[in-house]
């Protein structure tokens, strides 16, 4: 069962208290896996119980997505401010540098997160920051387009369109290579995550200075890259490379942006070997 944790976390704009969800089962190393940008913990939940085989698994919904409530007023939602807040949550989780995974934002968050010594490994799955301005303003301006969708939709509509295939396929088929492999509880769910973050905007907002180009020394780097990802070309997995150049590279074959559901066992092979 999800729970909620509250803690105390300094940023540089003064201090407050974060609450954030997550969803832990398992035994094993500790993975914490982090969702990307209007998504929430649920989208792991097609690797979850393969994952949970080996290691104590912490799927959490971050700061202003899913259950877990906005960040307090006076926060950022920067680097420089989510990524401390994450070291706080693994305090009051009392995991000790944890392996961590991350799709998309949560990607990114996952390398930023091994830069500042916060984890033992990093997979990252179509980590956010290796584009170029053209290639950022695509992304955001397509994660717009979903936002706004989302908003625009009554509930009735995205029910009705969750029953079909195709209809999944509308709502969905922008970050999955499968859509229609997602059920329909799920897309409605997901698409009312995207609707109701009060972190999107701050977030995107956040990213537009956004550019990973140093090393993450000191541990084991995995970058993965669907094959059919829409919304992150799988070019930029190459500059991701160069950036980190001892990462491990791999092709996620017929995957789109959040592959998880479109492979499952293969997701879950690249997870477990990266955290090795």
């Amino acid at each position: 069962m999800a729970a909620q944790v509250s803690f105390s976390v300094e940023s540089p704009r003064g201090s407050g208290t974060v609450s954030v969800e997550s969803e832990r089962m398992g035994d094993g190393e500790p993975l914490l896996l982090l969702h990307g940008i209007g998504h929430h913990w649920q989208a792991w939940q097609p690797v979850l119980e393969i994952l949970a085989a080996e290691r104590e698994v912490i799927a959490v919904d971050l700061p202003g997505f899913g259950a877990s409530p906005a960040l307090p007023d006076d926060f950022a939602y920067d680097l420089a401010t989510v990524v401390p807040v994450l070291g706080a949550l693994c305090e009051a989780l009392d995991l000790d540098r944890p392996h961590v995974a991350g799709n998309s934002l949560g990607g990114l968050l996952a390398l930023e997160m091994g830069r500042g010594k916060l984890a033992r490994s990093v997979t990252a799955l179509s980590p956010a920051g290796f584009w170029t301005e053209s290639e950022r303003r695509y992304a955001f301006g397509t994660l717009l387009a979903m936002r706004q969708g989302a908003e625009s939709m009554p509930l009735s509509m995205i029910e009705w369109l969750s029953r079909s295939p195709a209809g999944r396929a509308a709502l969905t088929s922008t970050i999955y290579a499968r859509p229609g492999r997602r059920s329909p509880e799920a897309v409605v769910a997901e698409t009312l995550a995207l609707r109701g973050a009060t972190g999107f905007r701050r977030t995107l907002a956040a990213g537009r200075q956004v550019l990973f180009q140093d090393d993450v020394p000191g541990l084991p780097v995995t970058i993965a890259w669907g094959t059919r990802d829409r919304l992150l070309l799988r070019r930029q997995g190459v500059r991701a490379k160069r950036a980190v150049p001892a990462a491990r590279l791999v092709r996620l074959p017929g995957c789109g942006h959040v592959p998880m559901s479109d492979d499952p066992a293969l997701v879950a092979r690249v997870l477990l070997d990266g955290s090795r």
